[in-house]
């Protein structure tokens, strides 16, 4: 059901929005992205907000669990460097582009195997980077389904892939 006026509330919020998000990482490329990510959160999940209430502390809610998102990934992958920045860093190894290139097809060949469900939350969770919660919150599924899908799905990509 469409709520009135949540495109103008949004749009209203996007200043305090960006504010916060500077708060969080001290980094305009950053806050911008991440207030992105918020509107787009929003908008993809604005029936589940309940007229009435806060639409900031739900815009905020949205913000500070994308920061949380992006810190704990950050903190998985380690350092990250930009290639268009060091130009020196990006390969000019063909064959090296070509194997990449040749696993990502074997890769998503073996998704395509998958059972549509775990295809599902493989693509949400490892693709879109989102949470357990959020991808439950998506497939409309408890968080322990969510978890155990990945789980199978990781095992059989796995085994189609021959990786032990």
């Amino acid at each position: 059901m469409p709520i009135p006026g949540f495109e103008e509330l949004l749009i209203a919020a996007l200043p305090k929005l960006r504010r916060y998000a500077l708060s969080l990482c001290r980094a305009p490329d950053v806050a911008d992205d991440l207030v992105q990510l918020t509107v787009e959160r929003a908008i993809a999940s604005r029936n589940r907000f309940a007229p009435g209430s806060s639409i900031d502390a739900w815009l905020f809610r949205i913000l500070r669990n994308a920061w949380i998102d992006q810190t704990r990934r950050r903190r998985t992958r380690g350092t990250e460097l930009d290639v268009t920045e060091m130009p020196e860093a990006a390969t000019q190894d063909g064959d090296r582009l070509l194997e990449a290139r040749m696993t990502l097809r074997e890769t998503e060949a073996a998704i395509a195997t998958l059972p549509v469900e775990q295809q599902d939350v493989l693509r949400l969770v490892c693709f879109e980077e989102l949470s357990y919660a959020e991808t439950a919150e998506v497939l409309d599924i408890p968080k322990g389904t969510v978890m155990s899908r990945l789980a199978r799905a990781r095992v059989a990509l796995a085994e189609k892939m021959g990786i032990k």
